[in-house]
């Protein structure tokens, strides 16, 4: 009986979100305190465990995000992501375009929030289209599907690191493991899938949008710099977390595990940004702080949708629904693996939200930790692979890719969505492989 009322309230969760078009956040509240209510808690107590919830899942990474969201606004403002796109891209030069584009989006897209990324290398892309006379969606399926990976299987993205804390994965894991799986998927997802799109016409093809930039080229920093201190999160993860595997000391395993906090990471990270992608090229602290202030407003919003998913979680842990889901699991013949993607990818077909479904299919499957031998690590990429499937008319980014480079219905459900298609299906294919290596 638990299980279908909280079936019943995902669905009203879902239809809240689609069809009555209220906010996220304000749509889990509610269906945390319904759940709550039919699933049998005390009246009195149950404002105090969605408080709980919501507390409990903001307290541990509202800090990661707030310094994740100032440091990729201060990549784009600084101009550190403009160097790193055409340093890239001189690189490449034009014979192998597409996989400078697409090396462009997975190192700018990792510090930035998907639709940043979006709105700032489509200019790119139109100028190279127009530079070396090229299909413009041929061109961008490569760097989209390296900014969806990002968004979808990378800390310090929203979705992976509240994954990772709703299962208690290892976030410096988490990210090893993303990129490792990221690599072929973009190449397949992105790169040849793309030689297929050669025919899809978009419009205005002489149209240059310039990549907007708040510095002169003068003040710029270097690309050393800008590779440094944007990716400087993603080097610091890395290292804390594979040193105390290579080197057996229990003072450095200590040490990596302070240090190594993301958001002990996080907030070193924004110091030496602080520095090397503001002050040390002219920028005001007034200036800096003015962009950290519009980076916090523009991450409000998630902020609030992960709190209420937090709410939801604590309201099944409490109730003892969570308990009743692993009995049922257990007895279902389909991998944990399998089943959280799935779930998840029919949540996002549902409401359009990657975020969202990476969420409600967390706190649904949090007792698949409780199976012997699952590693939740892999389980944050399982999710978060089936988060990404099937962008379709209800994602605002299917709209976006539409409107920027103007195909039409038919052409974009042929480029966008099978792209993000091929990004779920070959992330589970490579999260199973991923698994048979290292288990």
């Amino acid at each position: 009986m638990s299980i279908l009322i909280l079936s019943a309230c995902i669905i009203f969760l879902v239809l809240q979100i689609t069809w009555f078009k209220i906010n996220p956040f304000i749509a889990f509240i509610i269906v945390s305190l319904l759940a709550g209510l039919f699933l049998g808690l005390p009246i009195t107590t149950l404002t105090q465990t969605v408080q709980k919830g919501l507390g409990d899942m903001l307290g541990s990474i509202t800090l990661i995000i707030i310094f994740g969201t100032c440091i990729g606004k201060l990549t784009v403002s600084s101009g550190a992501a403009n160097v790193i796109a055409k340093t890239i891209m001189k690189w490449t030069g034009e014979k192998y375009v597409r996989l400078g584009l697409m090396v462009t989006g997975f190192i700018v897209g990792i510090p930035l929030f998907y639709s940043i990324g979006f709105v700032l290398l489509v200019p790119l892309i139109f100028s190279v289209a127009y530079q070396f006379k090229l299909p413009k969606v041929y061109l961008a399926i490569p760097m989209l599907a390296s900014l969806s990976v990002a968004h979808g299987f990378l800390p310090p993205h929203p979705s992976p690191m509240a994954l990772s804390n709703i299962l208690n994965a290892d976030i410096g894991l988490v990210l090893i493991y993303g990129i490792l799986i990221s690599v072929p998927t973009i190449l397949i997802a992105g790169l040849l899938f793309s030689n297929v799109l050669k025919n899809i016409k978009s419009g205005s093809e002489n149209t240059i949008i310039p990549i907007e930039t708040t510095t002169d080229e003068i003040s710029q920093p270097s690309f050393f710099i800008s590779i440094l201190s944007s990716l400087f999160p993603v080097f610091g993860l890395t290292i804390t977390s594979l040193l105390p595997l290579v080197w057996k000391n229990e003072q450095v395993s200590i040490i990596c595990k302070t240090i190594g906090d993301p958001s002990i990471i996080m907030l070193l990270s924004l110091i030496i940004c602080t520095y090397t992608l503001g002050i040390r090229i002219g920028k005001s602290m007034k200036v800096i702080m003015a962009d950290y202030a519009i980076a916090i407003k523009d991450v409000a919003l998630i902020l609030l949708i992960i709190g209420g998913a937090g709410s939801l979680k604590e309201v099944m842990m409490v109730s003892g629904v969570s308990q009743t889901i692993v009995e049922c699991l257990i007895k279902i013949d389909i991998h944990p693996y399998l089943l959280a993607w799935l779930i998840a990818a029919l949540i996002r077909i549902s409401i359009g939200s990657a975020t969202a479904a990476g969420l409600m299919t967390a706190s649904v499957l949090l007792p698949l930790l409780q199976l012997q031998g699952l590693d939740p690590n892999l389980l944050v990429l399982s999710i978060g692979a089936g988060s990404l499937m099937c962008s379709h008319v209800n994602d605002p980014g299917f709209w976006m890719f539409k409107e920027y480079f103007n195909t039409s219905i038919k052409d974009t459900f042929k480029s966008w969505t099978v792209m993000e298609s091929l990004v779920s299906v070959l992330g589970i294919i490579f999260v199973f492989i991923l698994n048979f290596i290292i288990h």
